[in-house]
């Protein structure tokens, strides 16, 4: 597992652990951030991360970014 901090742009990646406390867990679940889902990492340089996430472009910050642990997509 690794960050989705690190992520390169055309990574397909399923998120394994929102790693913080209760407020950002809820925070990240708001948004669609859950264990299981899977999203592909649009844009990843400069300012926040661009991802693909239940089919919609959401950005986050690098801080945000480094709290979701991702592996890769099986079969990519």
């Amino acid at each position: 597992m690794s960050p989705l901090s690190i992520c390169r742009p055309g990574d397909k990646v399923v998120i394994r652990e929102i790693c913080g406390g209760a407020g950002i867990r809820s925070k990240m679940e708001a948004m669609g951030f859950l264990p299981g889902e899977q999203m592909m990492v649009v844009s990843a340089s400069g300012g926040p991360i661009l991802v693909i996430l239940h089919g919609s472009r959401v950005g986050i910050g690098r801080g945000m970014a480094g709290k979701i642990l991702v592996s890769p997509e099986s079969g990519s």
